[in-house]
Formats: C-alpha cells, structure tokens, sequence
C-alpha cells in the first residue's frame, strides 16, 4: 500500500444493512494490516449488540476495532463529538503504520470522519422550545416548516423523524443558512478509498429478513428489556436517541403491550427495508464511492484492486 513513512489512507467500506460490508473489511484488515473504525451510529451505544449487528469479540478474529461502545444508552447522539473521537483513532491508527478501515452505514458519520465538515453547536434554549413544539404539534408540521425554509433538508428527512427536524431548524436559526448548507461538496479531509457494496434489492430484503429473525432468536427481546429495566440513569427508554433505534423501539412497544412479538417484528423489518434504501440513496449520491456488486462477497482481490486504483488516482 505504499510508503509506510507516510500516513496511510482510509479505507471506508460503506452501503445498506445487511450488504456484507463487516464480513469484507475483516478480510481486508487482515490482508492489509489494517484496523476497523465503527462508524455505525448505533453500534456507538454499550449493550446494543444484537440489534445492531455488533460483531463479537470472537467474531473479530483478532482484528482490532475501534468507536463501539463508547455512550450509554441514555446519551444523546453527537455526530460533532464522533467526528472528534474518530478522527483521533484514524490518527493514531496511522501513526502506528496500520490502516484504518471505516465501516459503517451512518452516511453522516462516514463524512464527518474523513470530510471537512463543521457542525454548528447547539444553543439550549432555541432545542428547548423547538423541541416543545415537537411534542405540540407533531413532526410532520414542523416538517412543513422545514420544507419552506430549506426544500433540500427536507426532501432529506422523513416527515416522522422529530428528532432530525428538529435539529434541522436549530441549525437554520442559529448560522441563518439553510441545513443542507452545512453538508459542503463531496471534498475529502483525510485521503480514502470508498468501497460501495451493492446488493439486488429482492436479495437485500430476504437478507435483512433473515436478519431481524436471526436478532429475535438469538434474545433481542432480553436484550432490550435488560437495557430498558435499568435504573440507575433510566435505561433505554431515557435515550432521545437509542430507545429509536431499529429493532429496539418495536421491541420497546411489544414490551408495553401495544403490539405482539409478531408485530414487532414485521414492523423492524419493514423499517429496515425502507431504511436501506435510504443508505444505499445517500451513498449513491457520493462520486467518489466506487460501487462493487455483493450479491455474492465481493472477492478480496477485486476490492484490493479498487483500493488501489482509488490511491492512484488520488481518491
């Protein structure tokens, strides 16, 4: 991969749920020498394991990873505060001679590790009362207010995603720009390599059905009971961030009665469905992601000799 006297370049494996991109940076770690950087947002969370897809320590074979379980699943998640730990990694990965490999679908924490993005701060009393007319009138008003301010932020945003709404407009009071001013072109910070898996999308669904039943047998449900049934700083149903999460706010509503483990279940998995799509879109929408088919693994020869392309031609 180069001289090793100067740093090496990140590796980022990215695209939907379920399209392999684990499996393939394990095979390149390994080949490569390299380090994995979680830039899965939930997968940031301790003890959301099996819902998120978190390798286990066996699983890893030996390959050091790095930005999991880093926040309680009380804290809110801080794209600005990732960026900051992340980037230290990736220094610190490279200053050892190894390379880091990026892998995740969070597209935002993607970019805010190797991008020059700036992320405005919070001001918390403008969130307070964004937050209070949240909860009077629901997300899709405030959606309609999005939509006249910033049409590209909003076409971006479900109209049932508060939280990101929310946000949205604190951004757009504070700086006096729209949102999506915030998110500059597509200009790398830190050198990369950006690989894209592809899956067919009648594969990529019987694939994230297999997995949310896979998560279910193997104790979701426990999982988000115990993360739920704790006290000491309210559990999971405190988090504004991780009790949303895929997989545990469905099971949260089976835990509370309002729909049956079958519901669920069906629910996670439909959401999920819609929710890659909604990755591969944002990963689609970078040029400089260079796309690879993953109906079946992608062989590490073919990725290697994309990396190595991408370095020659500088990204």
């Amino acid at each position: 991969m180069g001289n090793r006297s100067r740093p090496q370049p990140v590796i980022a494996v990215v695209g939907p749920t379920a399209a392999g991109k684990s499996e393939l940076s394990l095979r390149l770690a390994h080949v490569l020498d390299g380090e994995v950087i979680n830039a899965d947002s939930m997968q940031l969370y301790r003890g959301m394991d099996i819902g998120t897809g978190k390798l286990t320590f066996a699983e890893r074979g030996g390959v050091p990873h790095h930005m999991l379980d880093i926040w309680d699943v009380t804290e809110t998640a801080s794209v600005s505060e990732y960026q900051r730990l992340a980037r230290a990694v990736i220094a610190d990965v490279q200053r050892r001679g190894r390379i880091p490999i990026l892998v995740g679908g969070s597209g935002l924490y993607v970019r805010a590790a190797i991008d020059n993005l700036e992320f405005p701060g919070t001001e918390p009393a403008l969130r307070a009362r964004l937050e209070a007319e949240l909860a009077a009138l629901g997300p899709a008003v405030l959606h309609g207010k999005l939509a006249a301010a910033d049409p590209a932020a909003a076409a971006a945003i479900l109209p049932t995603n508060g939280r990101r709404i929310v946000r949205a407009l604190e951004v757009i009071e504070l700086t006096g720009r729209p949102f999506s001013a915030t998110l500059p072109e597509y200009a790398s910070l830190l050198p990369a390599a950006q690989l894209g898996l592809s899956v067919p999308r009648p594969d990529l669904d019987l694939r994230i059905a297999a997995r949310v039943s896979k998560m279910w047998r193997d104790g979701l449900v426990d999982e988000v009971r115990r993360l739920a049934d704790r006290g000491v700083h309210g559990g999971l149903r405190a988090g504004r961030t991780a009790s949303r999460a895929l997989g545990y706010a469905q099971v949260l509503r089976f835990l509370d009665g309002e729909w049956t483990r079958a519901e669920a279940e069906d629910q996670t998995v439909r959401l999920t469905r819609r929710f890659a799509r909604r990755q591969e879109s944002w990963f689609r929408r970078d040029p400089r992601v260079h796309w690879l088919s993953a109906a079946k693994p992608v062989s590490t020869r073919l990725a290697l000799a994309v990396i190595g392309d991408s370095a020659a031609s500088g990204g």
